[in-house]
């Protein structure tokens, strides 16, 4: 049995945190994953921000609402849930993911959760499971799965390396050099036919 693993941010969807940025003028909120390998020092950093401009859940699903898929990748993810299971696995939160899920059709997502206080201010985060995405796929197999991996970041590439097959999809330059042994395509078609080839 196959299971194929997607990156959320990046790969179907806008980066939300870039999309938050342009819409609060806060140009140091344009910091992803593809920039800092640290997700937790990444978090920490960016509730900092969040805090300093009293801005809180409220205001970034604001943003969200407005952030639709990337172009084509919708009928990407129909056509591929047509041919096998498919997980997003995603280190971006439940209370951000719901309206982009609904956009996408409502596929699976294992993502993470914020701590929310009363006055909608963002105090903290956690995380399902340490180091998720590699985690999540390794736990996969262990249960008789084998897995098929895609994302775009530098948390990704633990699930991408772990799979049976892997591969990176509209990534930077710096780490497709740095990972010159996994495949790289920028658009939706080339992917689906990588992933088609590698099931069964």
């Amino acid at each position: 049995m196959d299971i194929v693993c997607l990156d959320l941010e990046g790969v179907l969807v806008p980066e939300i945190w870039i999309a938050f940025s342009q819409a609060s003028g806060i140009p140091e909120l344009k910091r992803t994953t593809r920039d800092e390998p640290d997700y937790n020092k990444l978090m920490n950093w960016r509730l900092g921000i969040l805090k300093e401009h009293g801005l809180g859940l409220k205001e970034i699903q604001e943003t969200i609402a407005k952030i639709d898929p990337m172009p084509g990748a919708k009928e990407f993810l129909d056509e591929l849930r047509s041919l096998t299971q498919v997980i997003i696995i995603s280190d971006t939160f439940t209370q951000f993911a719901k309206p982009l899920m609904q956009k996408l059709g409502w596929p699976t997502i294992f993502c993470n959760t914020l701590e929310v206080a009363d006055n909608g201010e963002i105090t903290g985060f956690r995380m399902r499971i340490e180091n998720s995405k590699y985690t999540t796929v390794k736990a996969l197999q262990s249960i008789g799965y084998e897995t098929i991996a895609s994302g775009d970041s530098y948390n990704d590439l633990g699930m991408i390396k772990a799979s049976k097959a892997g591969f990176l999809f509209k990534s930077t330059d710096k780490i497709k050099q740095d990972n010159p042994d996994l495949p790289a395509f920028e658009t939706y078609d080339e992917l689906l036919a990588a992933i088609k080839a590698n099931l069964g």
